[in-house]
């Protein structure tokens, strides 16, 4: 996990904004999360995905993929077969 990285794991109810909701983020073995990266609440990041600089994830990230972006987009996957078990 590199600098800046913001995991966001509460929210605001949208009508009752006084009631805070809270959901939790999933990071599996192996991510990559790059500078300045914002995870919104209840996301999970696959195994050995990487996510990109300055990316925001506003949905879950899959085993091996890489994304970037804002939102961020799956750009490629990974080959599961060169990590080691």
């Amino acid at each position: 996990m590199s600098a800046n990285v913001q995991l966001i794991t509460n929210n605001h109810d949208l009508y009752d904004r006084q009631v805070l909701t809270c959901q939790p983020i999933v990071l599996k073995k192996g991510a990559w999360i790059g500078a300045g990266v914002t995870i919104l609440p209840g996301i999970t990041i696959g195994k050995y995905a990487v996510i990109g600089a300055a990316s925001v994830v506003t949905h879950d990230v899959g085993n091996y993929e890489v994304v970037v972006g804002n939102p961020a987009k799956c750009i490629k996957r990974l080959e599961p077969e060169k990590f080691e078990v």
